[in-house]
């Protein structure tokens, strides 16, 4: 069990989300306007419109440097019929859906270093109800364990956390780092017991930023990591991490699910994850709490990183019904997840 974060009274008011959904609002739309399109198609010409490329955001002059997975496209010798477009896979609808995530960043803390996530203590549990809500992971342990940039970036701000503006407490990461990459994202690096950049210092993935230690809230030596969008100041603008970091290995990938209640969005449980052989004998074993209700502001509200390729049994129990779905985890991939439970 790694060390972590000592809990604080007074929690600050998290934000809430109207959670609308997107997965609930695509499914009320998506049959009325299927409808109006084939109406449509019946008056339109035979040969379609022109695709309009899609606009992909500004990155900063210091982009993230991205691991891509490229692949020839098939062409067909005689053209098909015109046919409508092959809809992206949704998870409110299929059993489960495999994407390519957003692995974008390296673990903090290379080889031979522990480079595992505490399972004890994931993003947005509670070690069952014993401290605040986690807005990170901790990764490592041991004084003096050389912490890196996870990608490339500018640093944002070096120093001890003596204002609260990270988080509604002063010196609650101690001697901290914040790095700011392309697309509006951060890396929050806490705790540290050295830092070896300064504010304005241009770093690169795997560079050296400090070593581990147990400055601020915590009560051992680890490393706090965190992946923040937008504003780095926010503290409810934080992201799992587990499902930002490369897999550590490369028949690794990653879950993310959304257990949904119609009524009210989001809903709690204990989620158990069973990696299964061929004669659906069970492998392995995970359990997974969903985010506390002040951190389930996102696409998700449970996720799981590093896990073998292979075919997964969900199991869960929400108020008194027993739910069970079979999925696939693809090596480098991020396989997502949604049930709606009553």
């Amino acid at each position: 069990m790694g060390f972590s974060e000592l809990s604080l009274r007074g929690e600050p008011k998290a934000r809430r989300s109207n959670l609308p959904m997107y997965w609930g609002l695509l499914r009320d739309v998506f049959t009325p306007l299927a409808m109006t399109v084939l109406l449509l198609a019946s008056c339109a010409p035979a040969s379609p419109p022109p695709a309009t490329a899609e606009v992909l955001p500004t990155l900063t002059s210091t982009p993230l440097v991205v691991a891509m997975q490229t692949s020839t496209p098939t062409l067909t010798a005689i053209p098909p019929s015109p046919t409508a477009a092959q809809p992206a896979c949704d998870p409110f609808t299929a059993d489960f859906c495999i994407t390519e995530g957003h692995f974008i960043f390296q673990n903090p803390i290379l080889p031979p270093d522990d480079t595992t996530v505490d399972v004890t203590y994931r993003y947005g549990s509670t070690q069952n109800g014993t401290r605040d809500p986690h807005h990170g992971v901790e990764i490592g342990k041991g004084f003096g364990t050389p912490v890196n940039a996870a990608g490339e970036g500018m640093v944002h701000f070096a120093g001890p956390d003596e204002e609260a503006v990270y988080s509604p407490w002063r010196d609650f990461y101690g001697n901290m780092v914040v790095i700011r990459h392309a697309n509006d994202l951060y890396t929050l690096y806490g705790h540290l017991s050295m830092i070896e950049v300064q504010s304005g210092d241009f770093v690169i993935a795997g560079q050296k930023i400090g070593e581990i230690g147990q400055s601020g809230a915590a009560t051992g030596p680890h490393l706090h990591f965190e992946v923040r969008r937008g504003d780095a100041g926010d503290y409810f603008s934080t992201l799992n991490p587990e499902l930002w970091l490369l897999p550590e290995q490369a028949d690794l990938g990653a879950m993310a699910l959304a257990i949904l209640n119609e009524r009210s969005g989001f809903q709690q449980a204990v989620v158990t994850i069973q990696r299964m052989d061929e004669a659906n004998n069970i492998i392995s074993a995970y359990y997974v709490d969903t985010y506390h209700p002040s951190l389930a502001l996102g696409e998700e509200n449970a996720a799981i990183g590093d896990l073998p390729a292979g075919r997964y049994r969900i199991t869960l129990i929400s108020n008194g019904h027993f739910y069970e779905r079979w999925v696939e985890v693809e090596s480098g991939k991020l396989t997502q997840v949604v049930i709606v439970v009553e």
